[in-house]
């Protein structure tokens, strides 16, 4: 009986270490699948920079820009693959959830709106990558809520007449 527990005892601890070497090697590649999709990727990069280099200073440089904007699109697919998205700003009403707020202006817009993108911000299936950096609109002057932060505190402190 005490035998038969020795056994058993040794099969669990080899059990618990073979689970603990696969979970170390699923660690180590777990992000393998993205990196395969990412290096063509840099191969297409690489071949702009040296395409750039090629070029002569007055030699028209559109094939250069075509190329470019071919690789963020490959890249921008790559990362759709894995569930990237990026987040739809301008336009839209300001979330802090999914936008950061850089900057206020007057603007045509309605107010909280956004109404320029500095950084697009990405959204991994429902959790927030990183938040879009945007300016946000106050209104248009007239409007109340609208105009600058001083004008609004300088209505507020007038006499009134």
């Amino acid at each position: 009986m005490h035998e038969k527990y020795l056994r058993l005892a040794a099969e669990f601890d080899n059990f618990k270490k073979l689970a603990q070497k696969e979970q170390r090697e699923f660690s180590r590649f777990a992000n393998e699948n993205i990196l395969k999709e990412l290096l063509p990727i840099i191969d297409n990069l690489e071949r702009a920079i040296q395409a750039a280099k090629e070029q002569k200073e007055n030699q028209n440089r559109n094939g250069l820009i075509q190329g470019v904007e071919l690789t963020l699109k490959q890249f921008l697919e790559a990362l759709t693959k894995f569930g990237v998205q990026p987040i739809t700003s301008v336009g839209e009403p300001f979330d802090p959830a999914c936008h950061q707020a850089v900057a206020r202006v007057e603007s045509a817009a309605p107010e909280n709106s956004v109404v320029e993108e500095y950084q697009k911000g990405y959204r991994l299936h429902d959790r927030i990558l990183r938040a879009a950096m945007v300016t946000v609109s106050t209104g248009p002057a007239g409007s109340p809520g609208g105009g600058s932060a001083a004008a609004r505190q300088e209505e507020r402190t007038s006499p009134r007449p």
